[in-house]
């Protein structure tokens, strides 16, 4: 295993993830106090789990047809457009 890449991609998603949108959601959905915690941990952490499948499998045959170096540029260009927009969206 490539500890360096593991904890890398962990870092990074885990920070992503913390205070967006799906963890709020999450919040509400186990502040029901009907609601089972553990359905609520094992509903969120599977479908994070295969949202993130779908990344690595997307990622992977991208990467048949781009270079490395042109997907970090259009994650980037994407990642700006997005702060953007929600900058003349508020």
């Amino acid at each position: 295993m490539e500890y360096k890449v593991f904890f890398t991609v962990f870092t990074a998603v885990f920070v992503a993830e913390l205070g967006d949108k799906t963890q709020l959601a999450t919040m509400l959905f186990a502040a029901d106090n009907e609601v089972s915690k553990l359905t609520v941990f094992l509903g969120a952490s599977l479908a994070l789990v295969l949202s993130s499948g779908i990344g690595v499998a997307v990622g992977s045959l991208i990467c048949q047809y781009a270079s490395e170096r042109h997907l970090n540029y259009m994650a980037g260009i994407g990642f700006i457009s997005i702060g953007i927009w929600t900058l003349f969206k508020a």
